[in-house]
């Protein structure tokens, strides 16, 4: 897609983006387009119903005071439609488990589903709206990170907070009927409600979490402020002191990203489902070690692993090395690819009981992590694949050599909707809740389209 600035008699950026999506019908939607949009939002589900005994999860709904007819899947209290968009955000991304983008990764449906859920609950809205809502939210949030991939990273930013409140208006302004002016207002609005640093990577704390959840609720408000005419700046993406000017300094924007093809072509169906709990990249190589782990290789016979790797997984996933080969958490856990390494070659899976604080202090998964290194492989596809390829030096003076040439889940070995109900019925499993309620959910996720209105999501409260 090409890039450069619109001619100064041309419509600003936001109202062409805003023109394309208050247009959309489900009608206009492709077959592979709703297909995704669905398993996202099941896959949203599961999670939510996962994580609703988790300790992130009581601080805070202790922390949202304002009470309401809104759902968060899991939970007896109702709440206004900010809360709700909230909490189901962060319990969504609250294990690292949700979806993903390869190309220019974030994450997608953590932002957008709850906002449209709280959206079309509070108001009264149709299934057809918010599956309407969710397949646009989704792809406002794809396009708007192709613009400048990377560089809201570098800049110390956590684009899931940042682009992903943008998506989130998108999807509550495209499920509520906002026109072209009011969806372009609250685009506008939305910038100056992005948000989400980086500082979490310190000490694994749970602001990684929050920022999904915050992007949901501040979207779902800059949408309602936008349908109520609230004036927001139009030339959001193009201005002086602009969206990317601002989050992504130094970047040149790709901004033909946003709008060419709009409505024609669908960059939301390659969102790819995640098949382990913890950071994208590492996925490859937690194939290579499960792989290792099976052709019957003993961790005491190994000497040292070294894996080859793009100089973008660095920063997060492999430095402090010191800190990630004893990371201090399980949550922090799912951010080192010593340890995830580590304890999928023991476990033979990278799940969610994989990453408790007592797996982050097994001396036996420590001590195979310790023994992981890396170094910068200038040939690495990242960010278009993610690909792993490990070197394994043996006691012996024998050398493994094992590569994983994408990501399962991803654009080349897709998961397919069985897969992911096995996946779903698993996080329901875990969450506690009996089979029959979350077949109960199940349906309602997979027959989102055919509701009169989402009235429905009350029978997903507490228990």
């Amino acid at each position: 897609m090409t890039s450069g600035n619109l001619d100064s008699d041309s419509l600003a950026i936001a109202e062409q983006f805003a023109a394309v999506l208050s247009s959309l019908s489900v009608g206009d939607l492709p077959d592979k387009a709703k297909e995704i949009a669905v398993n996202d939002l099941l896959d949203m589900a599961g999670l939510c119903i996962a994580t609703r005994e988790k300790d992130y999860m009581a601080a805070l709904i202790e922390g949202c005071e304002a009470e309401g007819q809104c759902t968060a899947l899991g939970h007896a209290r109702t709440f206004d439609a900010s809360s709700a968009a909230m909490i189901n955000g962060v319990a969504t991304h609250g294990e690292d488990f949700d979806d993903t983008l390869e190309g220019a990764p974030i994450r997608v449906g953590a932002m957008v589903i709850p906002a449209v859920l709280a959206a079309c609950e509070r108001f009264g809205r149709s299934g057809a709206d918010a599956l309407l809502g969710i397949t646009a939210g989704l792809e406002a949030v794809c396009r708007l990170n192709h613009v400048a991939p990377g560089a809201i990273h570098k800049a110390g930013f956590h684009p899931v907070g940042v682009i992903g409140t943008l998506g989130g208006t998108v999807g509550a302004g495209v499920a509520l009927g906002l026109d072209a002016r009011q969806l372009t207002m609250a685009i506008g609005i939305s910038g100056s409600m992005a948000s989400g640093i980086l500082e979490y990577l310190t000490e694994g704390a749970w602001t990684k979490r929050l920022h999904p959840g915050w992007a949901a609720s501040s979207g779902l408000k800059a949408a309602l402020l936008g349908r109520a005419g609230f004036f927001g700046p139009r030339t959001i993406f193009e201005g002086a002191h602009n969206f990317f000017h601002a989050f992504a300094p130094g970047a040149t924007p790709r901004y033909g990203y946003i709008t060419e093809n709009l409505g024609k072509e669908w960059l939301m169906e390659k969102i790819a489902f995640k098949p382990y709990a913890c950071g994208t990249m590492i996925h490859p190589y937690i194939d290579c070690t499960i792989r290792l782990a099976e052709e019957g290789v003993n961790a005491d016979d190994i000497v040292g692993i070294e894996c080859e790797t793009g100089e973008g997984l660095v920063h997060r996933l492999w430095e402090p090395l010191a800190d990630k080969h004893r990371p201090p958490s399980g949550y922090a856990a799912k951010f080192s690819m010593p340890f995830c390494m580590a304890v999928g070659f023991f476990d033979g899976d990278a799940g969610l009981d994989q990453f408790t604080d007592e797996k982050a202090r097994d001396q036996r998964i420590l001590d195979l992590a310790a023994k992981i290194k890396y170094i910068i492989d200038p040939e690495n596809e990242y960010p278009d694949n993610y690909s792993g390829h490990i070197r394994v030096a043996m006691k012996d003076g024998s050398v493994r050599e094992l590569r994983q040439p994408h990501m399962r889940g991803g654009v080349h070995e897709p998961l397919s909707r069985d897969e992911l109900i096995v996946k779903f019925r698993s996080n329901i499993a875990y969450g506690g809740w009996a089979i029959e309620r979350g077949e109960q959910l199940l349906n309602f996720c997979v027959t989102v389209e055919g509701h009169d209105d989402l009235k429905g999501l009350a029978d997903f409260r507490g228990e």
